[in-house]
């Protein structure tokens, strides 16, 4: 088994391009006009993704010493659970299963928006109803269920196949972002972006820190490692760097689609576009341009949504074989795969397109908190593993790192606080997973 699992196995490339594909999703084109322009400008927002890379890059190295002594599927779930005991492991499986799960339909239906800004009014069609100020259309459903649909197929091939995907998707996505960037740098008026972007009022806590707090949304899939360790080629040791160069590579790329966007607007007029990404290139560079970002979006859309069904398969089906999770999600085949968890995660990702696309951000947003909980879990673990003085600091880093995060969402008077709608989900699937450990209990005990 370890035999054929060295021979065809992931290498670092492959697992660079599942950690960039994991990172750069669909948030990393709309952010920087919805966002990070009328928030923070460019350089508070580059100075938020610098120093939330920088935490995530500390949280990774107590991810480094849970791969030195903890290798298996369901990387931080089973981790905690081999050392703090079932509650603790479920507290995290249950907050990582909805970080991965919500993140397939949010980038699922990022092609409904796609597709919209090509062709209009065209791919309008069987208005359904509205859910959370969204109009839901027939339409929408059908164009956000067949990647889904595809790539549970691609997957119930192999891991191979996707690894495969993955590497083109993830290559042209950063070739094509840093290409645009300097073509649009050298066709803009600097000092008008100078104007609108530099300057000492530019730079604040109060712009920085929502940025910072919105890292773990936007670089969870990091700690997609975890979930394939035991599919790597290499020394788990040696995920670390390979995981920190996809973090840096994830800071540039959203800090470059944000400067693509600043180059050709102000804060104002790229909050009232609708897509302030692609307009940039769209008038800078014209039909060319529009194309090649386009296939870029494409390309982190569909990393996004093979890197989370390649982690969430991996992570259900390590919950099942712990019976913290009903069983039938654990059976194995003899690829290696969990074909029932690929088609679980398949089934409720499906729903997603159905509740709307403003719902599911409020799920995702809410998803940033569980994400925290799981770093703070793996650095307070950590800090008991670890064996040189230098990893301890690091894990208590990691550990308070992911309790500052946590603060920055919940705390009343943070800048970064959540929209009430998310503490609500956030209640909702607390209250649900207290519902289902104490139900699963129960039928463990009877067993």
């Amino acid at each position: 088994m370890n035999t054929v699992s060295a021979k065809k196995g992931l290498s670092k490339f492959d697992v660079l391009n599942l950690v960039i594909g994991s990172i750069i999703g669909w948030g990393s084109f709309i952010l920087p006009g919805t966002f990070f322009l009328p928030k923070a400008g460019v350089v508070s927002t580059a100075i938020g993704l610098i120093i939330g890379g920088f935490f995530i890059a500390i949280i990774q190295k107590a991810y480094q010493v849970m791969l030195s002594c903890h290798v298996g599927e369901g990387g931080e779930f089973s981790y905690a659970l081999s050392n703090l005991g079932k509650v603790h492991g479920f507290v995290v499986g249950w907050s990582l299963s909805l970080c991965y799960l919500s993140m397939i339909p949010l980038n699922a239906t990022a092609y409904v928006l796609i597709l919209r800004k090509i062709f209009g009014s065209a791919v309008l069609w069987g208005h359904l109803y509205t859910i959370g100020g969204t109009d839901v259309y027939a339409s929408d459903i059908v164009i956000a269920s067949i990647p889904i649909i595809v790539f549970t197929l691609v997957n119930l091939r192999g891991l191979s196949l996707s690894a495969c995907i993955q590497n083109v998707m993830s290559t042209s996505l950063v070739v094509i972002v840093i290409a645009l960037f300097f073509i649009i740098l050298t066709k803009s008026d600097l000092e008008n972006f100078s104007h609108n972007y530099f300057g000492a009022s530019q730079i604040s806590p109060a712009k920085i820190a929502p940025v910072v707090a919105i890292v773990p949304f936007l670089f969870v899939g990091f700690d997609v490692i975890p979930q394939v360790s035991n599919d790597l080629r290499f020394s788990p040791a040696k995920a670390h760097a390979t995981a920190v160069v996809g973090i840096v590579f994830g800071v540039v790329i959203y800090a470059l689609l944000n400067m693509i966007a600043g180059l050709s607007y102000d804060p104002e007029k790229a909050s009232k576009l609708e897509w302030a990404v692609a307009s940039s290139v769209t008038e800078k560079t014209g039909t060319v341009g529009f194309v090649f970002m386009l296939i870029a979006l494409f390309s982190a859309v569909t990393g996004g949504i093979n890197g989370f069904m390649i982690g969430s398969s991996k992570l259900l089906g390590a919950i099942a074989n712990e019976k913290l999770s009903p069983a039938f999600l654990g059976e194995k085949n003899a690829k290696g795969l969990y074909p029932k968890a690929i088609l679980f995660i398949a089934a409720v990702s499906l729903i997603g397109p159905w509740i709307g696309r403003e719902v599911i951000i409020l799920i995702v947003d809410m998803a940033s908190v569980l994400a925290a909980l799981s770093y703070g879990y793996v650095g307070f673990v950590g800090i008991k593993k670890s064996v040189s003085a230098f990893d301890k600091v690091s894990s208590a880093l990691a550990c308070g790192i992911g309790l500052l995060f946590i603060a920055l969402l919940l705390w009343p008077t943070s800048p970064a606080r959540l929209k009430n709608g998310s503490i609500v989900f956030l209640i909702a699937w607390t209250v649900l997973g207290i519902l289902f450990y104490r139900f699963g209990a129960s039928r463990r005990s009877k067993a």
